[in-house]
């Protein structure tokens, strides 16, 4: 990655150079009127076209002449020093300046910094011990998750892993919503139907018990308008302490939070520091108090605490209730107090859907006009909704899709896949297979949409085995471990208990169009990187990682591995294939797909 990196850096700054002579020398133009940040160094459409380009447009005003003409000048003043350092050479296309980098001193040394460095292969430090709290999933108490919260919690667990893989220091959060009137109407549907049953007795999951009595609570509070009226006088009361409140709200509580933690551990997703909303609301509503008594809030006739953002155009939010009591944005700003002193960041992003804009513009003002500068550093990393095909959810209507009931239904679909393939034999524990190629096709398919846009989630479609999937990776893993396996069985060249030895001569021995498109590919792991998280954007990885085993597939069709020219070009072809699965595998990591060695 380094050696690719300086060689885009050398044509930058040679190009750069040569444009400035070129200006003085030829159009009378002072060198430093050339920009060298309007110089940007991409990577053509087409391998046909070379392997960097660096467009001139930017410089036909400044030399008023147009850019094919630039970039014919500018290639024959550029050649020959290339040439004497290596660098390659220089083409035109248009007003491009398109190079074919010199192969042989890229080829050896981007291999061998996969085979050495493996897991750690394209990890970079762009945000070395920058401090970051990560926010996301953030459930309710009174239903399990659902489809929504998978992407949620997809977004959340990549973009902090992506982040750590970057050199920041990630510390993942979870806020349970564990009060309100939300809360108060399970257990209300609860004490008035429930009749003293428990998950036990009734053989269902915790989390989906506590969630059956939302449902229930909606269908009675059809039929009595007096309904919303008592959930607010039990939340009343459980702010107030009232025991037998306090009481069925822990039991119910402990229902849902086991349950929902059981699907995380499923799942793959885990957090450093759990918080409450019952433990975090109060600290909210005393600063708000405070902010009142300092004039930066105001109260209303009725008693309720407002703050007027007409200002910024933001109109006004009530901060407390005339009852005294507390609402979601009262305790958001207690819990993000309480987490800077917990643990002083740099920054917090809060993974929630687009729905909240509005909320999070209030709360970071909110927190800057209270005196906290840290608030500057607060984002809020929106993303769309996810549907199935069938419609939107609504989750008090029972019409949520289930995360459990939708994980068990892909886990049914990916063993079939698998015996309709007649790949069983290849795998020793069915079940466990297809769990990871279920979780593998569900992450995958969340996160190759750009967060901020709306998608539909296809159940059948993100677990073939065939196009941009999950599944079509961890098959491409599984399909180059098998040649690994065939290496070593047959004691292949450079195949020693699955380390695989670069031969000297390697750039020697790979001289196919994709083995070189294959080696750049490589390079361009860190890069993708470094973009996924300067842009909180797990969809970088998934278009990187399913470009590079596209490649690899059509590579793997064309050119044979184990039965090459020479033993030589054997090993220096299984040196390649180690290095694409570790790198494919290091960014499945990246995005919570689970690797499979057999598939």
């Amino acid at each position: 990655m380094q050696e690719m990196l300086e060689m885009k850096q050398q044509w930058h700054d040679l190009a750069l150079k040569h444009l400035r002579t070129l200006a003085r020398d030829e159009y009378g133009v002072e060198p430093d009127a050339v920009d060298g940040s309007e110089l940007v160094v991409s990577t053509p459409p087409e391998e046909k076209l070379g392997d960097l380009a660096l467009p001139v447009f930017p410089y036909a005003k400044v030399f008023r002449t147009a850019p094919p003409k630039i970039a014919a000048q500018l290639c024959e003043r550029v050649n020959p020093e290339a040439d004497k350092l290596g660098l390659g050479a220089a083409e035109t296309a248009g007003g491009y300046l398109n190079v074919r980098l010199q192969r042989d001193r890229l080829i050896e040394p981007i291999l061998s910094a996969v085979l050495e460095q493996q897991s750690e292969y394209g990890r970079v430090h762009t945000l070395d011990g920058v401090r970051t709290v990560v926010e996301f999933s953030c459930p309710n108490t009174n239903k399990p998750l659902h489809l929504g919260h998978l992407r949620n919690d997809a977004l959340g667990e990549s973009v902090s892993r992506i982040l750590k893989f970057a050199g920041a220091e990630v510390r993942k959060v979870n806020l349970i919503n564990d009060r309100g009137v939300h809360i108060c109407k399970s257990m209300l549907a609860y004490r008035k139907l429930g009749n003293g049953a428990t998950p036990e007795s009734e053989g269902v999951k915790s989390d989906h018990f506590v969630g059956e009595y939302y449902v229930r609570y909606s269908r009675w509070a059809a039929e009595d308008p007096d309904a919303e009226q008592q959930a607010k006088e039990m939340l009343q009361r459980w702010e107030q302490g009232d025991p037998k409140t306090v009481e069925l709200w822990l039991q119910m509580n402990r229902w849902a939070i086991e349950g929902i933690e059981e699907t995380y551990r499923r799942t793959g997703v885990s957090f450093d520091a759990v918080y409450f909303e019952s433990e975090t609301y109060k600290a909210g509503r005393e600063e708000v108090l405070k902010g009142l008594e300092r004039g930066v809030f105001y109260q209303a006739e009725d008693g309720a605490v407002w703050v007027d953002l007409s200002d910024i155009e933001l109109d006004q939010k009530v901060l407390l209730r005339s009852d005294g009591t507390s609402l979601y944005l009262t305790q958001d700003i207690g819990t993000a107090i309480q987490r800077h002193d917990d643990w002083p960041f740099e920054r917090m992003i809060y993974v929630v859907a687009s729905e909240q804009n509005y909320h999070f513009k209030v709360l970071f003002n909110v927190l800057e006009r209270l005196g906290f500068e840290w608030a500057r550093n607060l984002y809020h990393l929106s993303y769309g909704m996810v549907n199935l095909p069938e419609g939107k959810m609504k989750s008090r209507e029972g019409t949520v899709v289930d995360a459990d009931l939708l994980l068990d239904k892909l886990n049914e679909m990916a063993v079939n896949e698998i015996r309709t393939k007649a790949r069983e034999s290849e795998i020793t524990d069915l079940s466990g297979t297809a769990e990871k190629i279920a979780l593998g096709a569900l992450h995958y398919f969340l996160l190759q949409t750009s967060p901020n846009k709306d998608m539909i989630f296809d159940p059948g479609a993100s677990l073939s085995f065939n196009g941009n999937t999950g599944p079509y990776l961890q098959y491409t893993c599984a399909r180059i471990s098998s040649i690994m396996r065939k290496a070593e069985a047959g004691g292949a060249t450079g195949a020693d208990s699955g380390a695989y030895r670069l031969p000297e001569d390697a750039a020697l021995q790979l001289t196919h169009p994709e083995e070189w498109q294959l080696v750049k590919q490589l390079a361009g792991f860190p890069e993708a990187v470094m973009q996924a998280a300067e842009g909180l954007n797990p969809t970088i990885i998934t278009t990187y990682v399913y470009d590079i085993a596209k490649t690899f597939s059509g590579y793997y069709h064309e050119v044979p591995v184990l039965r090459a020219g020479s033993p030589a070009q054997v090993q220096a072809r299984l040196a390649l294939a180690a290095a694409v699965r570790q790198v494919i595998a290091n960014a499945l990591c990246l995005i919570d797909v689970p690797f499979l060695e057999r598939m």
